[in-house]
């Protein structure tokens, strides 16, 4: 009550702001959607997880208010308008530099703190403490500017793709770097099927996570995960705090790719079924991916830009391919064997052998770990959310959705119309007769 009390009182004060109607709309939007229709029936699966981890949910409502808030005050002056583009270019590289010394102190501060041998660590660390709270502060200042100056970079490089409406693209783009939730992921035991996910609150530490999955395990016989993400489509978007610019630029349009597609079909249907959430999944990715290349080779090309999907050859160049020794292949294939361990498990879950599923996923987590790729837990929920980004080889196992999206990206003349078309999709039926004609 006290959150929607200042969300209410939020839109009090943005009605006295001319010229940020379209802000205020979303807002409604968003407020309508948290707190319409009635509580679902106590014995629905989504219900029974809630009710346990009530006390760890994320708080959408106060986070949508401050964000918006912060991007509303910010829209008012806008600095950034009036900075040329090489000014726009050391701002931004400045800031990312800001960050990575920020994330710097913060690892060796958790260092003093988790040293056995240090009997003070509040005194030991109490001047890397206190240019911590500098640095932050500094941060908060420089913080709306530099991402007001992505986001009009991204918007113009996604203006210039054809995502444009008079010279503006729709819906706005707006994004904020902030602590993001955890991700409550859950998939029956005797399936991978993303089931029900839940954001919780910032901050969980492993025995936390640990606890959380047990207790919703046990009583509720499914394989839940509690997992991090690097980005959520709120309004603004989610982003995490990255001093890696070339990640920052992809997941931007990444996120915007989800409010693109929110207006249309495979957006509003993203819940209906996994086919749905993986083509919206490994579209955005792609979107992303491609939008993240144009602005750093664009804006910052002493970067190396993000690395592009590998979209199918055209027919007529399999021939020519084909003469053409492969690489040798590395000795530790991440994704393949990732692939590889998807299929194998989801033949012995058909097989109905779900004991013996979780126990190799146990053993392939072991051998991962041993390569140096570190997996807390690797199980169905494990593969119901990973496998949802298909545009690459890997979680997915042989989901047939991922590589008919690719070839759908590869037969469209450009990335507006492989997006505009495949957004009024949510099948991959639909998406196979798209390809068809």
């Amino acid at each position: 009550m006290a959150s929607t009390q200042k969300l209410i009182k939020r839109i009090k004060n943005l009605l006295n702001w001319p010229g940020q109607h379209w802000r205020l709309l979303l807002l409604l939007a968003v407020l309508m959607a948290l707190l319409i229709g009635e509580g679902p029936p106590p014995g629905l699966l989504d219900t029974r997880i809630k009710r346990r981890v009530s006390t760890d949910r994320f708080d959408f409502v106060s986070w949508e208010a401050d964000a918006l808030w912060g991007k509303t005050v910010h829209s008012l002056s806008a600095p950034q308008r009036y900075m040329d583009e090489e000014a726009r270019h050391d701002y931004v590289i400045d800031y990312m530099n800001l960050v990575e010394e920020i994330q710097k102190i913060e690892w060796e501060i958790d260092l003093i703190y988790t040293d056995p041998n240090t009997s003070d660590p509040d005194a030991e660390s109490a001047e890397l403490r206190a240019r911590l709270a500098e640095l932050r502060a500094e941060q908060r200042i420089r913080q709306p500017i530099a991402e007001a100056i992505l986001e009009e970079q991204v918007a113009t490089v996604l203006v210039d793709a054809g995502f444009g409406t008079l010279g503006q693209e729709f819906p706005p783009i707006s994004a904020h770097f902030t602590p993001l939730p955890s991700l409550l992921v859950v998939s029956p035991r005797d399936r991978i099927e993303n089931a029900f996910s839940f954001g919780l609150r910032h901050g969980l530490d492993t025995a936390q996570r640990e606890t959380i999955e047990a207790q919703i395990d046990a009583e509720l016989n499914v394989s839940s995960l509690v997992t991090n993400i690097g980005g959520m489509a709120a309004y603004p978007s989610m982003l995490l705090e990255s001093n890696w610019l070339p990640w920052v630029a992809e997941v931007t349009a990444h996120e915007w790719t989800h409010h693109y597609l929110t207006l249309r079909p495979l957006g509003w249907n993203y819940l209906a079924s996994g086919e749905t959430r993986t083509i919206n999944e490994t579209t955005a990715s792609i979107a992303g991916k491609e939008i993240g290349y144009e602005v750093i080779t664009r804006y910052y090309p002493e970067l190396p830009p993000p690395e592009l999907p590998s979209l199918p050859a055209p027919a007529e160049e399999d021939e020519q391919q084909e003469e053409t020794p492969p690489p040798e292949p590395p000795e530790f294939d991440f994704r393949q064997e990732m692939r590889e361990t998807r299929i194998r498990v989801d033949e012995l879950l058909a097989d109905g052998k779900i004991e013996e599923a979780e126990a190799y996923m146990e053993k392939q987590r072991q051998m991962f770990a041993a390569q140096g790729y570190v997996l807390r837990k690797l199980n169905q929920a494990y593969f119901a959310f990973h496998g949802s980004y298909a545009d690459a080889p890997g979680a997915a196992g042989e989901d047939p959705i991922g590589p008919t999206v690719l070839e759908f990206r590869a037969r469209s003349p450009d990335l507006y119309t492989f997006v505009s078309q495949i957004a009024h999709i949510t099948t991959l039926a639909e998406l196979e007769a798209l390809l068809g004609e």
